[in-house]
């Protein structure tokens, strides 16, 4: 019997499958990437669309509560996170929101990410997401044009209806909100945001019209070079953004090219309906964790077929398409079985801590995942090995999708340092390969 050698064992594909045959969106053709085997210059350059833009990084952060921690803890860890991220040269971050329950211990993503807004000058701040079933839309539309215009543009309002949770007994919305009601919301929410005058007629809101203050459509202050490369803050040492734009988070545009004011939008999708509703109303949309690249390739088909169907073209998808995120899991690590081990060692008892505490509105019965299952999945969908490893990932995500914006949960190691040196390590040593 061969014998296989402590370097091949390595090399072999970890984390990374190659692509099963699945609906061609694109004249790109599939291509296998294999973990710790850089792509060919062909592969990286040579098969993307002419207009394909950059891959684009961002840290997905829960302010996940893992046993035996506090909540100023996992808060504090989000906070210090998202500073590393902008240091390390991170597009993005993505914030995350949840109530009464330790899987994440932020009740407001676009409370938290004002304070990250306060807290840094150049990288993108997201909701991913802001639950439309609980919150009023005048009243988050309100928030989401403050921090728009305060920040110069930095923020993206990502949108989403959440789960079947007390939550919707506890503010009054109802399981109606969570079933029916969030295309609705959605709208109002819209209106809003790109409007001056906003009233409402719907079984669910109805108020006469009103002035929108502040308007999201007023015209950003753009902040000077010297500010936006930190160079007039006494703070030391700055490195240099690789890929945060001075142009917001989505860069939104409507169907035909032109720039949309106001805070971009993103809807996370689970569904078809979510699928259809963010295709018909021209958004991007946020693909969840558990989405391989075949399920991804599906979403993207529908939506496809959905747009279409709304009288929209083929150039307009393609620029809207530039701009749907993914979310993922990135561990970085020396070998690809340290950095699955620091995952599998802390993940599982979040998930079952965290996710187990979840109380559905009406009783109705919910499984979960196996908590050791559905982590070794997600190491192996998504960018955990070596810096190699990670890139070729992405990449291959990238290439075979066309998605090129991502959202990484940067702290499934649960602990404060290790999350810190896992996002100086995305930046240092993943980045660079994504170019």
């Amino acid at each position: 019997m061969t014998k296989t050698s402590p370097r091949a064992e390595t090399r072999r594909p970890v984390g990374v499958r190659p692509p099963a045959p699945g609906p061609a969106l694109t004249s790109v053709p599939p291509l296998t990437a294999v973990a710790g085997e850089p792509l060919t210059a062909a592969q990286r350059t040579g098969t993307l669309p002419p207009n394909t833009a950059p891959v684009r990084v961002g840290a997905f952060l829960l302010s996940a509560q893992f046993p035996g921690q506090t909540h100023g803890e996992a808060l504090e860890r989000t906070v210090r996170a998202a500073v590393e991220a902008e240091r390390a040269g991170l597009d993005s971050v993505w914030l995350a929101e949840h109530h009464f329950v330790p899987y994440g211990v932020c009740p407001d993503a676009a409370t938290l990410a004002a304070l990250l807004l306060g807290r840094t000058r150049r990288i993108g701040v997201g909701t991913a997401v802001s639950v439309l079933s609980t919150r009023h839309p005048v009243a988050l539309g309100e928030q989401a044009a403050l921090l728009h215009l305060t920040s110069g543009g930095r923020f993206t309002l990502g949108v989403g209806r959440g789960g079947p949770w007390i939550d919707l007994d506890v503010f009054g919305s109802g399981v109606e909100a969570f079933e029916n009601g969030f295309p609705e919301r959605l709208d109002l929410l819209l209106r809003w945001l790109r409007g001056s005058q906003v009233g409402a007629d719907g079984p669910q809101f109805s108020f006469p019209e009103v002035p929108v203050v502040p308007q999201a459509t007023e015209s950003l202050r753009r902040p000077g070079l010297g500010s936006w490369l930190g160079l007039d803050e006494p703070s030391g040492p700055v490195r240099f953004p690789r890929q945060r734009q001075d142009t917001g988070l989505g860069e939104e545009r409507n169907p035909a090219g032109r720039p949309v004011a106001g805070p971009p939008v993103v809807v996370a999708c689970t569904s078809p309906n979510g699928v259809r509703l963010a295709a018909e109303r021209g958004l991007p949309m946020l693909l969840g964790m558990h989405s391989g690249d075949d399920d991804k390739l599906r979403m993207l088909e529908l939506y496809r077929t959905a747009w279409l169907a709304a009288g929209r073209g083929e150039e307009q998808l393609r620029r809207i398409s530039r701009q749907h995120v993914a979310a993922g899991v990135a561990q970085v690590d020396d070998r690809a079985s340290e950095a699955r081990a620091t995952l599998l060692n802390a993940m599982p008892g979040w998930f079952e801590y965290g996710l187990g505490a979840h109380r559905t509105v009406d009783g109705r019965e919910r499984k979960m995942r196996d908590p050791h299952q559905y982590t070794e999945l997600l190491c192996d969908l998504h960018a955990v090995g070596t810096p190699k490893q990670c890139a070729d990932r992405l990449l291959a995500t990238a290439e075979r999708t066309g998605i090129r914006r991502f959202a990484l949960l940067a702290e499934g190691s649960g602990d404060h340092e290790t999350t810190l040196h896992n996002i100086a390590r995305l930046g240092s040593e993943v980045l660079p390969q994504l170019s």
